[in-house]
């Protein structure tokens, strides 16, 4: 069944709090992850929580990646969504296992779209 994209949901812990306290070695990890899972960056977007914690997007040609770190539980939530069958999302959480020294992770993935839900596509009306 053919659907729109992949979405990776991926979680890990036991990770360096203080890795995922600093924006820029977030922002770093993340950019390394898209490039070594064959992304094509857009633009990335991050933001420092006080007194802790990063948010932050990688948008990418391919869809998108985003970040949300909890340095004082040592736990980061972490979405990949692609609708290219191109992107290694596999790449993406091992990069981001080293980076982060995780310990402990787990991934849900997801089939995304009309099809994946068992729904025909709507063919594209025409308008003049």
């Amino acid at each position: 069944m053919k659907t729109l994209g992949r979405h990776s949901l991926i979680e890990l812990s036991g990770c360096d709090p203080e890795r995922l306290k600093r924006v820029r070695e977030v922002r770093s990890a993340m950019l390394e992850a898209a490039r070594r899972a064959n992304g094509t960056i857009v633009k990335a977007v991050f933001h420092a929580f006080s007194p802790w914690g990063v948010s932050g997007v990688v948008v990418i040609a391919e869809s998108h990646l985003t970040i949300h770190t909890w340095p004082e539980h040592g736990y980061a939530a972490v979405d990949v969504f692609s609708c290219s069958p191109k992107l290694r999302q596999a790449e993406v959480r091992r990069w981001l296992v080293k980076a982060f020294s995780a310990q402990h992770t787990r991934t849900l993935r997801v089939a995304r779209g009309p099809r994946a839900l068992g729904k025909p596509v709507p063919k594209p009306s025409r308008t003049r």
